[in-house]
């Protein structure tokens, strides 16, 4: 039995160590974005760095930004209310990178894309590209702004702030970070937060081990005996999202759409010099997301353990706010700023230079200035940074009321990731061209997703929400695929070639 140090309450104590350990987080933070965000001539350095970024580089900056506040905050919180399931999904989201290695970089290499709806026009047309790059917007501007939620909840939470005080200040920082240092500074500094995050976890891990009396034994027995180690659910129960076919296959899908079809995480992939080093470096984000999200998942069970265990000290009350409450109250100097400088580098890694990149290369550059100079869309791309930050901010105010913040992000995105996704399948997996007919689809199967998520939240059908993004791409692939049926029987009758 190994020797456990006492709990100590230390609400409302940040020391002067710490507040050097987040200014140096921060500062070094701005240093990258000064180093590598000077001499930003245009569009394409803006948005892809001249497609000079290591490959390693881009794969860390890659994790950063799929792990982001949602992993920080909201995987201890899973852990600590529930179990170890969440680790299912990562199964399908394995296989979908191995799927967008080979299936989705090659075309965006091919039509040299800055925005990958720029795809969708040479593909289908203008009005698709128009249509997947609007859907970009809702899907990632709500979904991110539950990340920035979940990142200022964390932040609030250790520095005694409120929600408004935290986003106010953590938007500001945002929109100068990006629109000042672009795509490059965005990667570089992804990098550097990927670092943070393993380093902060782990510390945080070993911390909690000393203290849980009895050492890992003891927290296997009294984690396993309340189901807090459970992983395989292998229930076919369509009711249930967390069983193992429903969590995979959500992950598959939700991972094709958001690794092939997200402009935010796609456009780090684009940053490197050939379609070779982009598929690497995707592929080895699998060795790096794993062991970070098991970290965060083992945080979350010694936090239950902890509070098991320890049943006079101040529990949390909320099961999301359960990693900022235990960091804010009993982490000693020193610790706590390396985890409060994690939450912040992940509020700061918000989409705003890919909500930017897809507003002035899909919509601004095609619809309202054609013909300008260089230098006119540089303007307009920045100033992008400033209103994509401000509607962020507006977003996660609203999202104050949801529990469970994980599974929350994931249903806000399964309802528009499917229409995306059926339409990119359509265009990389078959020669069909259909253009109007592909708005149409997309929005049917929104509608009909919202529809069924309404109903089985209503208790009219039970269909588990992770189904959703499954069912939506399948929709949308055959409506599409309908409809340039019809249209190409119109006017000819030559058959339908699929290009494996």
């Amino acid at each position: 039995m190994n020797e456990v140090a006492p709990v100590q309450y230390l609400s409302g104590h940040l020391g002067g160590i710490d507040l050097i350990i987040v200014g140096l987080a921060v500062v070094l933070l701005f240093v990258i974005s000064y180093v590598f965000g000077r001499k930003e001539k245009d569009t394409n350095d803006f948005f892809l760095g001249g497609r000079k970024i290591p490959s390693i580089v881009a794969c860390l900056s890659f994790v950063a930004t799929e792990v982001s506040a949602l992993t920080i905050v909201g995987v201890p919180a899973i852990a600590y209310s529930e179990n170890w399931e969440y680790l299912q999904f990562f199964f399908g989201s394995a296989a979908a990178r191995i799927l967008v290695a080979f299936l989705f970089i090659p075309v965006f290499y091919k039509y040299n894309c800055t925005s990958i709806y720029e795809f969708l026009r040479h593909r289908f047309g203008p009005e698709t590209q128009y249509a997947g790059s609007i859907f970009f917007f809702i899907t990632r501007l709500t979904a991110s702004g539950v990340r920035l939620y979940a990142a200022c909840l964390g932040i609030g939470i250790i520095l005694g702030w409120n929600l408004a005080q935290t986003l106010l200040v953590f938007t500001i920082v945002s929109i100068i970070f990006i629109s000042f240092g672009g795509i490059k500074a965005v990667v570089w500094a992804g990098a550097y937060q990927t670092t943070i995050f393993f380093l902060a976890g782990i510390a945080l891990l070993f911390y909690l081990w000393l203290h849980i009396e009895g050492g890992l034994s003891a927290a296997w027995q009294i984690a396993g005996k309340a189901g807090r180690l459970n992983v395989f659910k292998f229930d076919f129960n369509l009711n249930d999202p967390t069983t193992f076919w429903a969590g995979t296959a959500n992950a598959f899908f939700i991972g094709l759409a958001v690794f092939g079809t997200d402009q935010e995480l796609m456009q780090r992939l684009l940053t490197v010099k050939t379609r070779k080093k982009s598929q690497n470096a995707i592929l080895l984000t699998i060795a790096t997301a794993f062991p970070i999200l098991c970290i965060y998942l083992g945080i979350g069970t010694l936090l239950y353990v902890f509070f098991r265990q320890n049943p006079q000290a101040l529990q949390p009350e909320k099961a999301k706010e359960v990693l900022s409450h235990f960091a804010a109250n009993f982490l000693p100097v020193g610790l706590k700023g390396l985890i409060l400088s994690a939450i912040i580098l992940a509020s700061i890694d918000s989409p705003l230079s890919s909500l930017s990149s897809s507003f002035v290369m899909d919509i601004y550059r095609p619809l309202i200035k054609k013909n300008a100079i260089e230098k006119h869309y540089l303007f307009i791309s920045r100033t992008g940074v400033i209103a994509f930050g401000l509607i962020l901010a507006i977003i996660a105010l609203v999202c104050e009321p949801a529990e469970n913040i994980l599974w929350f992000a994931f249903q806000i995105f399964s309802l528009t990731g499917g229409a995306t996704l059926g339409v990119f399948l359509l265009g990389v997996l078959t020669k069909r061209k259909i253009n109007s007919g592909n708005v149409a689809a997309m929005i049917i199967s929104t509608l009909c997703m919202t529809a069924l998520l309404l109903l089985s939240h209503k208790g009219f059908i039970k269909l588990a929400w992770s189904w959703l993004i499954v069912v939506g791409t399948i929709m949308t692939l055959i409506l599409s695929y309908v409809f340039s049926y019809i249209k190409i029987k119109e006017r000819s009758h030559k058959p339908i070639r699929l290009l494996w």
